[in-house]
């Protein structure tokens, strides 16, 4: 989960994806990072760029197994003392790999709830992510984090896409403050 989340920062889907399954064949435990010289995580990590990241992620393996015997963190308070560990990635190590009720905000996410819920002028006036986190917090449903933010990733993702959105037939156009959606936002 945790190499997940860093290898997709900045980076896409296709890209990560034959890098991940290489980097947990040779990386398989916590441990097994941390262990790694951290020259070797930053060449396996080649060609993904971002070059701080498998810095980071090695300093959180060595963190993790020295603090919390090998086993990443369950409170995002802890999960954020981490290094390179923002509120994002503690949101989805909690929703994704505990099963907490915690929210995310990527861009995909950010996107919708702008669009739906805040509308083009209101938009407009956001300064700063308070207002797109505290939304994100009071929607996601008891119980159901996992689902919920999964569902809104892939929603941002593959019908409410930055062009071209699919609002015609958007279960969600009822209440949709932008619908009907007309330019870039």
């Amino acid at each position: 989960m945790l190499v997940s989340e860093i290898m997709l920062q900045q980076t896409q889907v296709d890209r990560v994806v034959p890098k991940y399954h290489e980097f947990l064949r040779r990386f398989p435990t916590m441990r097994r990072l941390a262990a790694a010289p951290v020259a070797e995580v930053r060449r396996l990590w080649y060609p993904l760029g971002y070059n701080i990241r498998p810095v980071r992620l090695h300093a959180i393996a060595r963190e993790t197994v020295a603090r919390y015997g090998g086993r990443l963190p369950d409170r995002e308070e802890a999960l954020r003392r981490l290094p390179g560990v923002g509120r994002y990635t503690a949101g989805a190590i909690l929703s994704f790999a505990y099963g907490r009720d915690a929210a995310v905000l990527d861009t995909n996410v950010r996107r919708v709830l702008g669009r739906v819920f805040l509308g083009r002028r209101r938009l407009a006036r956001v300064r700063g992510e308070k207002t797109f986190w505290d939304l994100a917090e009071s929607l996601v449903p008891h119980g159901r984090g996992y689902d919920f933010n999964q569902a809104l990733m892939d929603f941002g993702a593959t019908w409410c896409t930055p062009r071209n959105p699919r609002c015609a037939p958007c279960p969600m156009r009822s209440f949709c403050a932008c619908y009907p959606y007309v330019g870039s936002s």
